[in-house]
């Protein structure tokens, strides 16, 4: 890989109980819908935004090892969306290094978006990140 310029990323993490086991997944296309990796890890106790932060962070860390210029992030937390994007203010201590990390992770392309879907436009991060949770491990799908 390494020569990805524009990435569409749809990210998801869960938790089962608030804290509990915790889990992320992320999958990554082109910027003509092409997935191109999907994959998801298991965070071991946290709450559920805990886990969204961290499948944001695991996006952005992926994206930027690949080159990408120009991201585009869709999540289905409402509140991470809003936070990100300067609409909410990040008021939980344990959210706030998650949040600062992403803010300077994004800042470093040339071109970050991240906007809100409903859960069903996310089924794909929505299943690496169970499928991390049941094995309580990472899981790889491709490349």
């Amino acid at each position: 890989m390494g020569n990805v310029d524009k990435a569409v990323v749809y990210v998801d993490g869960g938790s089962r109980g608030n804290p509990g086991d915790s889990a992320f997944g992320v999958y990554a296309c082109d910027a003509e819908e092409n997935p191109i990796v999907a994959f998801g890890g298991f965070l071991g106790t946290m709450t559920n935004n805990q886990a969204e932060y961290s499948g944001l962070l695991a996006a952005l860390e992926w994206a930027q090892s690949e080159g990408v210029q120009e991201l585009h992030v869709w999540a289905d937390s409402q509140l991470m969306v809003r936070q990100m994007n300067g609409q909410y203010k990040v008021k939980s201590s344990n959210l706030r290094l998650l949040f600062e990390d992403a803010r300077r992770r994004a800042d470093r392309f040339a071109q970050f978006t991240i906007d809100h879907v409903h859960r069903e436009g996310n089924a794909e991060a929505d299943r690496l990140a169970n499928l991390a949770m049941d094995s309580r491990a990472s899981v790889r799908e491709f490349p």
